[in-house]
């Protein structure tokens, strides 16, 4: 049985945007909410998810990540809206 991975952005309270991966995106973002997972959201809350997009395995959830990443601001905006 393989796992879903998950490759999401979240809309921060300053505006900012927050990428991650997850094999679980439900626990992750009540950790989000909660601000146990990560330093970045922790001081940036309340989070919204704002696009989230299923990859085959890890190693191509960290691929994803890392592109979306390297992305400017005004592309991160266009993924959250074509959804």
């Amino acid at each position: 049985m393989s796992t879903v991975w998950t490759v999401y952005l979240l809309r921060c309270r300053d505006g900012s945007l927050y990428t991650g991966i997850t094999n679980d995106l439900s626990k992750r973002l009540l950790a989000h909410a909660a601000g146990t997972a990560s330093a970045y959201t922790r001081s940036r809350r309340p989070v919204r998810l704002a696009y989230h997009e299923p990859v085959s395995d890890r190693a191509a959830a960290l691929r994803r990540e890392a592109a979306i990443r390297r992305l400017s601001r005004a592309a991160k905006l266009a993924l959250t809206d074509a959804r």
